[in-house]
């Protein structure tokens, strides 16, 4: 998968079983984006053990999902709809770590 400009996270659970169509239309209906702006998206499913990420690399849409057998995705709690993310910050994530706290804790030359 080509590099996103953009990692948005779409912050409310969604149910799992939605496909391209329905996660574009929820994200063009009630988070207010283009599926095809250039930008990956990242589902979270209530219980924080799937990921589902929808990508248009110019050609065609891509979705991946990724599922923790273990333990749970750190998912950001805010007050909007949708929230960005740094490629390392991703990276963090997707790998299980507490991504924001190690933002918090690490030293202004270390942050991103």
């Amino acid at each position: 998968m080509i590099a996103p400009e953009q990692i948005w996270l779409a912050v409310e659970p969604i149910d799992m079983r939605l496909g391209i169509d329905g996660l574009s239309a929820r994200l063009q209906n009630s988070l207010g984006r283009a599926p095809c702006d250039g930008s990956a998206y990242a589902f979270i499913n209530r219980a924080r053990t799937r990921v589902k990420v929808l990508r248009w690399d110019g050609t065609g849409v891509w979705l991946s999902q990724r599922r923790l057998h273990r333990g749970s995705f750190s998912w950001p709690a805010a007050d909007t709809a949708v929230f960005a993310l740094s490629a390392e910050q991703w990276q963090w994530l997707v790998a299980g770590v507490e991504w924001q706290r190690l933002s918090a804790a690490a030293p202004a030359h270390w942050r991103v």
